[in-house]
């Protein structure tokens, strides 16, 4: 498995330096790039959140789908201008591999928020037309369960106290590695 996320990092790292005309990195070929996978790319600088861009769902070739992501989350992440050619000695990459997304049942918000693990889960919330997803990293910012969901809903575009019996939750695992930091 380390291999494959040295990879991974590379096939992200070289999409994105690519697209600004800047020199690649030879990767290895593995069987699994060609599978079907869901992936999130998260870029940071000095810590901070400078773009995250993923798939919920394994509908493309592994390889495929974290070169796509991470060319989204540079440039096409709706909260952070495009990556420029100067930042990118200064960004951090980070691949996180998905589990498929296995449905919750709850009977109320208190019984959901007393279903959820923080640390380990990452979390889809949808309700109508609106949808949202924290990877399980993000309980490293709201380690309680109450503001994680407050969040999630906010980011879904709801109020943080919204909660309708339509509210749907599914949750999933992430593999995640992450460079050094430069």
């Amino acid at each position: 498995m380390p291999e494959l996320g040295t990879t991974l990092l590379a096939l992200a790292r070289n999409a994105i330096a690519a697209r600004l005309g800047l020199a690649t990195q030879p990767t290895a070929d593995l069987p699994a790039l060609h599978e079907p996978a869901a992936t999130f790319v998260t870029l940071t600088q000095r810590g901070q959140l400078r773009g995250c861009i993923g798939s919920l769902e394994a509908w493309r070739p592994l390889g495929q789908d974290v070169r796509e992501n991470a060319l989204a989350a540079a440039f096409r992440d709706p909260r952070f201008a495009p990556l420029a050619a100067g930042e990118l000695p200064l960004t951090r990459v980070e691949v996180s591999l998905l589990t498929p997304a296995v449905a919750l049942s709850f009977a109320d918000q208190a019984d959901a928020l007393a279903q959820l693990r923080p640390g380990e889960d990452g979390i889809v919330f949808s309700c109508g037309r609106r949808r949202a997803t924290f990877l399980p990293q993000v309980w490293e910012q709201l380690p309680e369960p109450a503001a994680f969901m407050a969040h999630l809903k906010q980011k879904a575009g709801l109020p943080a106290d919204y909660w309708s019996p339509e509210v749907r939750l599914e949750r999933y695992g992430v593999t995640k590695w992450q460079e050094a930091a430069p």
